[in-house]
């Protein structure tokens, strides 16, 4: 009986110490995610004002309205333009810092996390002294009398890009590291014994196994990249905002809270399928790696 008792408190006490970190998830995430999605039934009457008047109508309106699809279809294609130019960027200096032979590594990988240390709406708004009119790249060009008049280069949607990699990058070489600086360097020396060449090598060994974090930093800044806000509002023009831009508008300024939840649940469900599909074949466990580093 005492064998038996013990057995069943063992089998407890994993969920008793995870009760606080299931309570907060509970409360201050499914919760807020299940209010949201009821509020998004609700009937919109005018500015601020809604009715518990439980109906399909936000919902048949983002299914029905091309309006909606356009800036989802806009933020899909730039969070992928912008998840593809970090991994390209961010592979390279991921592979130096892994396998360089410089005693004190540390301090590459202080120099990769020294601009979270900076504000990031500052690190953003510090690309409109550079792409503006006349910012450092326009005043460098027509100096030297190369230009007669400035290139627009703001408020476009490749500044929106070019902010949004400033932000991403760091991620994605985070997550290529840890790949790679775990990757048995033995099996690199093995496969150079047996005659490949450094590139045949890098081919057919280092980079299918760095996969798994450059497909971990793929889906972090694509993530990232869909749900920004402060970037397209900020480096972008009036055509070049994203789905949470129209979020946004659409709460704040329209006060339409009823569709603003719905538009919240639509990119959630999104983001989440897409999530899904990159645990089912890679896993999120690189991730958690990436971050912790």
């Amino acid at each position: 009986m005492a064998v038996s008792m013990l057995s069943a408190a063992e089998k407890r006490r994993p969920w008793i110490l995870l009760a606080p970190t299931l309570a907060a998830l509970v409360l201050l995430m499914l919760v807020p995610i299940g209010i949201m999605l009821v509020y998004s039934f609700y009937k919109f009457q005018t500015a601020g004002v809604e009715t518990p008047d439980l109906n399909l109508g936000n919902w048949h309106e983002f299914f029905s309205d091309s309006y909606y699809h356009g800036f989802l279809w806009k933020t899909a294609r730039i969070s992928a333009i912008t998840a593809l130019l970090c991994a390209v960027m961010g592979y390279p200096p991921a592979y130096f810092i892994a396998m360089t032979s410089f005693r004190h590594k540390w301090l590459l990988l202080l120099l990769l996390i020294v601009p979270f240390w900076i504000s990031f709406t500052i690190r953003t708004f510090s690309w409109v002294h550079i792409l503006g009119e006349k910012g450092v790249i326009n005043a460098s060009l027509m100096g030297l009398g190369l230009i007669s008049e400035p290139i627009p280069m703001l408020y476009t949607e490749g500044s929106v890009i070019m902010g949004m990699i400033h932000f991403l990058l760091p991620y994605m070489v985070l997550n290529i590291y840890v790949s790679l600086d775990g990757i048995d360097r033995n099996l690199i020396s093995a496969a150079r014994s047996l005659g490949c060449t450094n590139w045949q090598a890098f081919k057919e060994v280092t980079l299918p196994l760095s996969l798994p974090g450059l497909g971990a930093g793929l889906l972090l800044s694509f993530v990232l990249a869909a749900g920004s806000y402060v970037t397209p509002q900020i480096l972008g023009g009036r055509k070049d905002s994203l789905f949470g831009n129209l979020i946004f508008d659409t709460i704040m300024k329209e006060l339409n809270w009823p569709m603003g939840t719905t538009l919240s649940v639509v990119l959630l469900v999104l983001l989440g399928i897409v999530s899904i599909i990159y645990s089912r074949y890679m896993g999120l466990s690189t991730i958690t790696k990436g971050l912790s580093r």
